[in-house]
C-alpha cells in the first residue's frame, strides 16, 4: 500500500523557518521524483519544488528560490522541504507527490498546513 505521510507544517511568524517531512512507503521510492506543491485558499495548486529520484537534481519555483530548499534521504524513504524567510503569501497546504515519468504513476499526501502570521 502506498503512503505518503507529510509532517511538520505549523504556524510561523513572517521571517521564520520550518521544515516538511515526507515519508514515503509502498513504492521503489529512489525511481520517483519527489516534489512539494501548494495550495493557498482560492488558488490553484502550484509546483513549488521538486527533485530526481537517484542524483537529486533540483528545481523550484521563481517565488521560492533562494528561500526554499528540497532534499530526500534515500535510506529513510522521506522527502523535505526546508523554508526559510517564510512569507505571508507562503500560506497554503503543502502536498508530496510522487511521479514516475513515462509509466503514469503519481502518489498524493494528504497535506500538511503551513500558516505565516503574525
Amino acid at each position: 500500500q502506498v503512503q505518503l505521510v507529510e509532517s511538520g507544517g505549523g504556524l510561523v511568524q513572517p521571517g521564520g523557518s520550518l521544515t516538511l517531512s515526507c515519508a514515503a512507503s509502498g513504492f521503489t521510492f529512489t525511481s520517483y521524483m519527489l516534489k512539494w506543491y501548494r495550495q493557498a485558499p482560492g488558488k490553484e495548486r502550484e509546483l513549488v519544488a521538486a527533485i530526481t529520484g537517484a542524483f537529486g537534481m533540483t528545481n523550484y519555483a521563481d517565488s521560492v528560490k533562494g528561500r526554499f530548499r528540497i532534499s530526500r534521504d534515500n535510506a529513510k524513504n522521506t522527502v523535505y522541504l526546508q523554508m526559510n524567510s517564510l512569507k505571508p503569501e507562503d500560506t497554503a497546504v503543502y502536498y508530496c507527490n510522487a511521479h514516475r515519468n513515462g509509466f503514469g504513476l503519481d502518489y498524493w499526501g494528504q497535506g500538511t498546513q503551513v500558516t505565516v502570521s503574525s
